[in-house]
């Protein structure tokens, strides 16, 4: 047996598997007894039930109101003016595609507020208290965007990664409490 190799051993290869199969996005389509857009998230029994939410603010149909977004999703039609709430510019946003209408600086917490909560869960009630003692200072600046979610859609954009706790929250639930006949919206639906 000289001269002969010996095979090296290998582990059997596993059989790929099947890639699964994409979850079928429902199409959009319209009630046939109104002109609003539906998805097959969350359908509507009747008319009735449709001009009901859109009557409390609930619909993301065009109803002026106020609504939060990170600025890292895409633009929509439905967000109306979009106010950048941030003191410092998002990383890897580009001014140009950032289609933002206004960057309101003032309405931001301020850095020492931003540093001291940095984000902990734990801190977030405190944060809440303290940041609307700050946005008492900036009653015009509110009271203009108040006016303008009374006429179109106003989305405020932020960049933190935390879609419930951070100040975008609070400054729409400031606007809120100002004007209590504007709908606040969430991620497209009213809260």
């Amino acid at each position: 047996m000289i001269g002969r190799r010996k095979r090296k051993q290998t582990a059997p290869v596993p059989k790929r598997r099947k890639h699964k199969q994409p979850v079928p996005v429902p199409k959009r389509r319209t009630h046939k007894s109104t002109a609003a857009v539906v998805t097959g998230v969350g359908e509507y029994s009747s008319p009735a039930c449709l001009m009901h939410e859109i009557d409390a603010g609930q619909g993301s149909l065009g109803v002026p109101g106020v609504r939060i977004k990170r600025i890292y999703e895409e633009p929509g039609q439905a967000d109306g003016f979009r106010v950048l709430v941030d003191r410092l510019w998002p990383r890897g946003i580009k001014k140009e595609t950032a289609a933002i209408d206004a960057w309101m600086r003032e309405l931001a917490p301020s850095t020492e507020l931003r540093k001291w909560f940095s984000h902990d869960p734990l801190r977030w009630t405190e944060f809440r208290r303290r940041y609307l003692r700050e946005l008492k200072e900036h009653a015009d600046a509110l009271k203009t965007l108040r006016q303008r979610a009374q006429r179109q859609p106003v989305t405020l954009l932020y960049a933190a990664k935390d879609v419930d706790i951070n100040h975008a929250v609070v400054l729409q639930q400031a606007i809120k409490q100002v004007a209590r006949h504007v709908p606040v919206m969430t991620g497209g639906r009213a809260s």
